[in-house]
């Protein structure tokens, strides 16, 4: 029941103030209910795009920008969802993002289905508290089904990896070129990959992505080294340098200005000249030290007075100014360099090397490559796409399959998908539910059911029958040997998804189930809802005499 509970009295009728005025409060049943129906909201906008035949959502900010995706993590993010119930999906869909980049879905989704069935139990009297430890045990047999049934997958496997990325890019706008972009997806992968001890260590941020609009999908090019979007400073400079020495500088190449305010008298103009000559010859003193120790090349962080420009092209150095710090960083890992603070203090040994830096002219925009480093430990990847919507989606895309090869590189287990995983798993809930009996077994075997309606909606979002291959599949894994059976979205027809290259990191169906499974514990325990008034921000709330308006809970 709801109500504005603002107040309540003691036996002998004394009204007691619980509440602050406007606010509003909903328990019991009600409380549920509403969340319930929050979740369900949720999932219902982002089941149509689930799968590789889902469809796309366009979503359109307060400023007018549009984004196009089917992308569960910007999709939620982007709808500002304002109930609290619903924003707990957002918030899995962001864990489940940031730990495992795909499954963001199957996540929302599969938390979505537990609370319709858990609706369900709740109208046969089955308490919160029986349905959330069913959901619990079933969960534990849920991720042990996914261990028993993993297969292991090596580096090694580019293959198994290229089929991996191409899983996760089917069901995006790019699916028409993840072959060629699956490609370039695990040779970024492998080469940044590190063995620490006998486990393989993968971090993203060694990968970095340009983005720029022009050209197509297919002109999307990996480059062994990084890109920084900079132009070469001074005209005279070179534009291509071959077997080049680089020069990472925390430094600026301008005369320095004293930290405190400084009078110079001067009385005579020879003085003047000779102040502004001193001036010169610190920065020359500066661009002979870099000479010296070799360097062919400058990226410097900071800026880089023209004065020093003009001796750096005399020098015939290279030069760029203002790169990003992470920039300067990923180039210490492609080349070998170190980042020199201090001037005086670069040798020879802190610059790195790379086979070419070049500036090229990208759309309208000039940009230095450097590329060819004897073995990068941070490399790039520049997206092209006809339209700026594109080439934004193809870099979600992209990211979200960097992260699953990572993932099986990491965890070294894969399933295959297409729903055989989940039938395998419901298969094996229904066998564990009678042993556990009483309630628990109607809550257990409602997240079969959950499971189940995963691959249902997958079936729907390719236009065929839901049930009438549900029931096929059922079949076909009653047989040990048919355990990776799922349905082919494109034919409609159950078959070997192993055999048929449709595979996902174990790691991501793993988290996705322990994430939408935590969610609907968190909703199911709550039977209270007090919502604080909300303050007005309109500019005529509040009169020239500081009264103020009352809100409409009031």
């Amino acid at each position: 029941m709801s109500s504005t509970a603002t107040v309540a009295t003691t036996p002998e009728g004394i009204p007691v103030i619980i509440l602050k005025e406007g606010s509003s409060r909903t328990y019991g049943k009600e409380a549920v209910r509403l969340n319930i129906a929050a979740v369900k909201a949720v999932e219902e906008a982002l089941k149509s795009t689930y799968g590789p035949r889902g469809m796309d959502k366009m979503l359109v900010d307060s400023l007018g920008d549009i984004t196009i995706t089917n992308d569960g993590a910007t999709i939620l993010d982007k709808m500002d969802l304002q109930h609290p119930a619903a924003k707990l999906l957002v918030q899995i869909a962001k864990g489940q993002d940031e730990e495992t980049a795909d499954g963001t879905k199957t996540a929302v989704i599969l938390a979505g289905e537990l609370v319709k069935k858990a609706e369900d139990l709740l109208y046969k009297d089955i308490h919160p508290t029986i349905i959330i430890s069913g959901y619990k045990k079933a969960e534990e047999v849920a991720l042990k089904t996914i261990q028993e049934m993993a297969q292991p997958v090596s580096i090694n496997d580019t293959d198994l990896l290229k089929k991996v990325a191409m899983t996760s890019l089917s069901s995006k706008s790019v699916a028409g070129a993840r072959e060629y972009l699956a490609d370039i997806v695990v040779k970024a992968v492998t080469q940044v990959s590190e063995l620490r001890g006998d486990k393989w260590y993968v971090d993203l941020d060694n990968i970095q992505i340009v983005k720029k609009a022009g050209g197509g999908i297919n002109d999307t090019q990996l480059v062994y080294g990084i890109i920084v979007d900079k132009e070469v400073v001074h005209p005279g400079m070179p534009k291509r340098i071959e077997n080049a020495k680089i020069a990472l500088l925390d430094a600026s190449l301008e005369a320095e200005k004293p930290e405190l305010d400084a009078e110079i008298r001067i009385n005579d103009p020879s003085q003047m000249q000779k102040f502004l000559e001193e001036e010169d010859n610190l920065l020359k003193e500066k661009v002979d030290k870099i000479a010296a120790t070799g360097a062919n090349v400058v990226i410097c962080q900071k800026g880089i007075d023209e004065v020093a420009q003009s001796y750096l092209a005399k020098k015939g150095i290279l030069a760029v100014r203002r790169a990003k710090k992470s920039d300067l960083e990923k180039l210490a890992r492609a080349t070998g360099g170190r980042v020199v603070s201090n001037i005086d203090e670069l040798s020879p040994q802190d610059l790195g090397y790379a086979a070419l830096v070049e500036e090229r002219k990208v759309g309208e925009d000039k940009m230095v490559f450097v590329e060819g480093a004897k073995n990068p430990k941070a490399i790039s990847i520049l997206i092209r796409g006809g339209l700026e919507r594109v080439v934004d989606e193809t870099e979600r895309a992209l990211r979200d399959a960097l992260g699953t090869v990572a993932d099986v590189i990491k965890d070294g287990r894969a399933v295959a998908g297409g729903g055989a995983i989940e039938i395998e798993i419901a298969k094996a809930l229904r066998k564990y539910a009678p042993q556990v009996g009483g309630k628990e077994q109607l809550a257990i075997e409602a997240y079969a059911s959950a499971l189940e309606s995963l691959v249902m909606i997958l079936i729907e979002n390719a236009g065929f029958d839901p049930i009438d291959l549900l029931m096929k599949l059922r079949s076909a894994h009653e047989n040990e040997n048919n355990k990776w059976v799922g349905v082919d979205l494109y034919t409609g027809q159950p078959v070997d998804m192993w055999q048929k290259g449709v595979i996902d990191p174990a790691l991501v169906k793993m988290n996705a189930i322990k994430a939408a499974t935590e969610a609907v514990t968190l909703i199911l325990r709550i039977d209270d809802l007090v919502a604080a008034g909300k303050k007005s921000t309109s500019s005529g709330s509040e009169s020239k005499s500081g009264e103020s308006k009352p809100s409409e809970e009031d």
